[in-house]
């Protein structure tokens, strides 16, 4: 392949990237706009890299073939950091990041074996503690922002202990955002914790396994704050980091905000996953109302 035709291809490939985050991961679309334009290459191929192992399970009729999907990453990612051609356009595009960049291969693997292990996790297989779902979360979300923060060259323990929080929170929110979808996928609550549930009344034991009750709303409702309130003790401590985080750092921290925006919206409903409100705009917040938040935040540095 000549310079020419492989300079088209990585810019196909990185076209079906930005295609892809907005589709299916609009509010971190917006997010990576905010960027330089030097990180932006990085930013989305990372950003389409995590859309397609984390709906790998939810685009699959047969969840053997999700993690078919999850395993095949798995591989691709030897490939990509040996510099093997892979015909799939992401990871094309993170082919080129990894070869101009010093992005490191155990974020990602990392981020793909947590995927894995939860897809091999039985439905009525509960998790413990937050703890279990807090680990999971930076394993796959907090994992992106290292890798960008990596990418665009910034070296800061600080912006990396943010990183750390704000993909937990973000990661919980986004868990708890989609507990009605799997809810009915899977006929089963799979990401509240048994200690939380047990706590709020929710968990029932027939014939040896546990598995947590439908039909108390409320109840719900009062599990889904506890965990959002750790979420939010996790936003507070990303940002009384602020001080100490580079001005490079913070656009790449701007996830924070639409972390924020949903646990707005989530108290707005009191806590309600079902009420249809948190499915209206951008993360149950007006679009225009989100873009500018998104627009201040970023002018003034902040996250």
């Amino acid at each position: 392949m000549n310079g020419a035709s492989s300079a088209g291809g990585i810019r196909g490939a990185l076209s079906y990237c930005v295609q892809q985050v907005r589709r299916y991961d609009y509010h971190h679309y917006l997010c990576l706009l905010e960027l330089p334009a030097n990180m932006r290459k990085a930013a989305f191929a990372l950003r389409a890299f995590n859309v397609e192992t984390s709906r790998a399970m939810d685009v699959a009729s047969d969840p053997k073939i999700g993690l078919m999907r999850l395993l095949w990453w798995q591989e691709a990612l030897d490939k990509i950091y040996s510099n093997k051609v892979i015909e799939h356009p992401v990871a094309q595009a993170l082919t080129s990041v990894v070869s101009e960049h010093k992005v490191s291969k155990s974020w990602l693997k990392r981020a793909v074996e947590a995927r894995i292990n939860d897809a091999n996790r039985e439905n009525n297989d509960i998790p413990q503690t937050v703890e279990e779902l807090e680990q999971y979360a930076e394993d796959t979300t907090s994992t992106i922002l290292y890798s960008t923060l990596q990418a665009g060259g910034i070296k800061s323990t600080a912006a990396d202990h943010a990183a750390s929080h704000i993909g937990k929170a973000s990661g919980l929110l986004l868990l708890l955002k989609s507990l009605p979808y799997h809810a009915s996928r899977n006929h089963q609550f799979s990401y509240i914790p048994a200690k939380v549930a047990e706590k709020h009344g929710l968990l029932v034991h027939h014939s040896g396994q546990s598995e947590i009750k439908k039909d108390s709303r409320e109840a719900l409702c009062d599990a889904v704050f506890e965990m959002a309130s750790v979420a939010n003790a996790h936003l507070q401590k990303a940002r009384q980091l602020a001080e100490s985080v580079p001005a490079e750092a913070r656009p790449v921290l701007l996830p924070a905000v639409p972390a924020q925006v949903m646990l707005d919206s989530l108290a707005r409903v009191q806590f309600d996953v079902y009420d249809p409100r948190l499915a209206q705009g951008i993360l149950g917040a007006p679009p225009l109302l989100f873009q500018l938040k998104l627009k201040w935040y970023s002018w003034r540095g902040k996250y």
